[in-house]
C-alpha cells in the first residue's frame, strides 16, 4: 500500500472570512435616522410647548404638531428599513416647518 495521498489546500480553504460582529451598516444606518428624529422630535416638543406657553398663533402649534407626527413615522419607517424615504421626508419636513414658523411668525 502506498502511503496516503496529501491534497494541498490552497490560501483560500484555509483563510476563512472575517466573521462579522456588531451592526451591520445597514442597521447602523436605521439607529442613526431613529436617533435623529427621535432628537428633533423632542426639540419640536420643547419649541411647540414655548410657542404655546408664548401664545403663539394656531398655525405655528399646528405646524410643530405636524412634525411631531413625521419625526414619528420616520422612526416607523426607519425601524422597518426605509432608511432613505425616512431622510427625505425629515429633511422635506423640517425644512417645511421652519419655513412656515418663519412666515407666520412675520
Amino acid at each position: 500500500m502506498s502511503a496516503p495521498e496529501q491534497t494541498e489546500t490552497g490560501p483560500e480553504q484555509d483563510e476563512m472570512p472575517p466573521i462579522q460582529q456588531g451592526p451591520t451598516p445597514a442597521a447602523r444606518a436605521r439607529r442613526a435616522r431613529i436617533a435623529a428624529a427621535s432628537l428633533l422630535m423632542a426639540a419640536a416638543a420643547v419649541v411647540l410647548a414655548l410657542r404655546l406657553a408664548s401664545r403663539s398663533s394656531v398655525l405655528v402649534v399646528g405646524v410643530y404638531g405636524l412634525l411631531l407626527i413625521l419625526c414619528g413615522g420616520v422612526i416607523e419607517l426607519s425601524r422597518r428599513g426605509r432608511t432613505r424615504l425616512g431622510t427625505y421626508l425629515l429633511a422635506a419636513g423640517l425644512t417645511a416647518a421652519l419655513l412656515m414658523d418663519g412666515f407666520v411668525l412675520s
